[in-house]
């Protein structure tokens, strides 16, 4: 019995966490990333928003809002996982972790302000909210799972593989995170950006993205030579058709300019890009339910003496039956016939 529904609660902390991408996207392509000028206030005065602070503070203030609703649902999340019976050591951990991660990214946020939009710090900030897509994922597919040993349900070296794989997507989010910060949407029309060439990182970026959907298609043909689970071949062709339409979006996007609904959309596809990612590397594994031990006592043992004895009585009981029942027989006279 679940006192409080643990599962939906930890999906809609995964699907927040992946709307915090898009919403920090939204303070930058609006310049509002210094609506809010102070920390953690909103301005010297207030710690909301004014009407001096026009569109941009009511933006700027907003993502911060969803900070707060963040931490709502990772406070339910622990409390489901607590009150579970019985209480699952992995989703109490998990749904902490998750809730302790929040309190840091509002930080992390809050140093973006006061370095007045630093695009690296701004970077470290978008890497956290991956760090807590990761987290939520997990706390929601562990509710789905047992607490048994875990068991591959591919070969070896298929881990392997996933495994590079998942490394890459980190690099090309990673990849992703310098680009940004080397091109026009600052957040602010004041804000400094890191000085490298936005053509030659935009490149290496590309380069990134070939070698990740490469080592996609390779997993996908290995994972059918194997004759994998349908799960995983279904979640490697998803993360396959999200890549590549995240790709059509880059190319475009770069070739248009960066029009601001195209960068948004690729933001956002950054997060079901890791989301995918997460789900092809969690469907190569199983953990089935944990197996209890019998409610029943065993029955108690018979002693050893008792067992011989009553094994020894038997026979001997047996024996004279038989005895008595031969010497009967042959003892018996027999009867003269009538004349």
């Amino acid at each position: 019995m679940r006192f409080l529904p643990l599962r939906p609660l930890a999906l809609a902390s995964l699907i927040a966490n992946i709307a915090l991408i898009v919403t920090g996207a939204a303070v930058r392509l609006t310049g509002s990333g210094l609506g809010c000028p102070t920390w953690p206030k909103c301005t010297d005065a207030s710690y909301t928003t004014t009407s001096e602070m026009g569109v941009h503070g009511v933006i700027e203030f907003g993502n911060r809002m969803l900070t707060f609703v963040l931490g709502l649902l990772a406070v339910l999340c622990v409390l489901a996982a607590l009150l579970e019976k019985p209480r699952r050591r992995s989703t109490v951990l998990l749904s902490i972790a998750v809730l302790a991660g929040i309190p840091g990214q509002g930080v992390v946020g809050g140093i973006t302000v006061l370095t007045d939009l630093n695009p690296w710090v701004v970077g470290l900030h978008f890497l956290l909210s991956i760090a807590l897509i990761a987290l939520a994922y997990f706390l929601w597919k562990r509710t789905f799972e047992g607490d048994g040993k875990p068991v591959d349900l591919v070969p070896r070296p298929l881990r392997h593989l996933a495994a590079i794989l998942t490394a890459t997507s980190v690099a090309v989010i990673a990849m992703g995170v310098v680009v940004t910060g080397s091109g026009p949407h600052a957040g602010d029309e004041e804000a400094k950006r890191n000085g490298l060439d936005p053509a030659t990182v935009s490149q290496a970026h590309a380069d990134v993205v070939f070698l990740f959907i490469g080592l996609t298609i390779a997993l996908i043909f290995a994972l059918r030579a194997v004759k994998a689970p349908r799960a995983a071949n279904r979640a490697a062709l998803t993360l396959l058709a999200i890549v590549l339409g995240q790709g059509v979006i880059g190319f475009v996007q770069y070739f248009t300019h960066l029009p601001v609904i195209l960068v948004g959309a690729h933001m956002l596809g950054a997060g079901l890009v890791w989301t995918g990612t997460l789900s092809v590397w969690w469907s190569l594994r199983s953990r089935p339910a944990l197996e209890r031990a019998p409610t029943t006592p065993p029955p108690a043992p018979v002693p050893a003496d008792a067992a011989t004895t009553g094994t020894a009585t038997g026979t001997a009981t047996g024996t004279g039956t038989a005895t008595g029942t031969a010497t009967g027989t042959a003892t018996e006279e027999p009867v003269p016939a009538q004349r």
